[in-house]
């Protein structure tokens, strides 16, 4: 009888084992579907990766940088729900004038610069003095965005996020 139980034990710790390895390979097949995502977004931006500079100074497009602005500011009140996230993708769609498909990539590549920044508190400002250069210091956009996807009451991080992109902007 301990011979049974023992053999169920073993054949029970090879299944055990081989579910993890199992996990373990859908994960990866997942992250790397995640960088393929943001290899598609980066592209179809026609974002090029200068080794000398940083990702967000060589933002080119007006709404790659809004989008990142717009992705950080966001994410300081928390991880976003689905929600706040669909919240973000219509109000990107109507103020920037583009497709649904278009703004998902966008906050793709949005939150993968935005990491390269070291969190999104980096990032405000840097993205948000691309955006100035590439817009002439148009914030009208930008600002009906975030409008959209500002929680009541505003928080500290977001309101000195704010400041920030009144000091990027030379808003006085």
């Amino acid at each position: 009888m301990h011979i049974v139980i023992a053999a169920i034990g073993i054949i029970a710790g090879i299944y055990f084992f081989i579910m993890r390895a199992k996990n373990a390979a859908e994960m990866t097949s997942e992250l790397l579907d995640v960088a393929d995502d943001v290899r598609a977004a980066a592209r179809r931006f026609g974002f090029r990766r200068n080794k000398a500079a940083h990702p967000v100074d060589a933002i080119e497009d007006a709404n790659t940088a809004a989008a990142t602005v717009a992705m950080a500011y966001l994410e300081l009140h928390g991880l976003p729900t689905e929600e706040t996230r669909n919240a973000l993708i219509k109000s990107l769609q109507s103020e920037l004038q583009i497709p649904k498909s278009e703004a998902e990539e966008l906050l793709v590549l949005g939150r993968w610069l935005m990491n390269e920044c070291n969190g999104p508190e980096p990032a405000i400002p840097r993205a948000s003095r691309q955006l100035y250069k590439l817009t002439s210091g148009d914030i009208g956009p930008l600002m009906e965005i975030l409008k959209t996807i500002t929680s009541d009451p505003i928080g500290d991080r977001q309101r000195d996020a704010l400041e920030d992109i009144r000091r990027a902007f030379r808003i006085r």
